[in-house]
Parts: structure tokens; C-alpha cells; sequence
């Protein structure tokens, strides 16, 4: 009777590590970007694609361009080129330092957000 408290810690154990790392899973992560983090890309029209690691509702999720000068403005998002992107156009760029916003419902219902920083040079 004494061992059979370790097989049970030990089931515990297991259970909680599973657990664990199917919530970390459960989160949108960016996985590919253009442009790219740090990346830098020539203007003034630039294509924007965002994958995640999981598929995420569209609809519901937003993207934002930040320009150099600190304002912000809400991008449309286009028709999703698959389940698991995002997709935008950026026009009128100038040089200069950006960064990308974005904000996802992933299909779990957890809401992540982040930037892609990016410059653009002359074309």
C-alpha cells in the first residue's frame, strides 16, 4: 500500500504536463509574416500576410498599421486566404518605421495580440 502513492503523483504528474501543454498550444502564434519582424520591404504598397499556428475567426480579428509617427489606424482585413491567415494591403507608405498590430480570436476562443515591427524604404 506504501507504493501506491508515487503511481498515483506520478499519474498527477502526467496529467497536468498534458494538460498544460495543450493550453500552450490553444494560443494563436504568428509562425509567418511578410513583412517579416525587422524586416525591411520597399513602398509605398506592400502585401501583408499573417500564419498562425491554429486556425482563427477571421471575422473577428482585427490588424492595425502604427506609423512613424506613433498614430495608429484600423487596416480592413481581406477575405482569409486560408484558415489559419490574415491578410491586408498597406498603400501610401512612406519611408520610414511601422509596426503591424494584430489582434486574433483564436478557434478556442483565447484572444492573442502582437506587433511586427517593419521599415519601409523608397521603392
Amino acid at each position: 500500500m506504501r507504493h501506491l502513492g508515487l503511481p498515483l503523483r506520478l499519474l498527477v504528474l502526467s496529467f497536468t504536463l498534458c494538460v498544460t501543454a495543450i493550453l500552450a498550444w490553444a494560443h494563436a502564434i504568428v509562425v509567418e509574416s511578410s513583412p517579416q519582424t525587422n524586416g525591411v520591404v520597399k513602398g509605398p504598397v506592400i502585401a501583408v500576410k499573417l500564419r498562425f499556428n491554429v486556425r482563427i475567426d477571421g471575422p473577428r480579428s482585427r490588424l492595425a498599421l502604427v506609423k512613424p509617427d506613433g498614430t495608429s489606424h484600423a487596416l480592413e482585413v481581406l477575405r482569409q486566404p486560408s484558415p489559419d491567415s490574415l491578410a491586408a494591403t498597406l498603400s501610401g507608405l512612406l519611408p520610414g518605421k511601422y509596426q503591424l498590430h494584430w489582434q486574433v480570436l483564436a478557434n478556442d476562443g483565447h484572444i492573442t495580440q502582437g506587433d511586427i515591427p517593419f521599415t519601409v524604404t523608397s521603392p
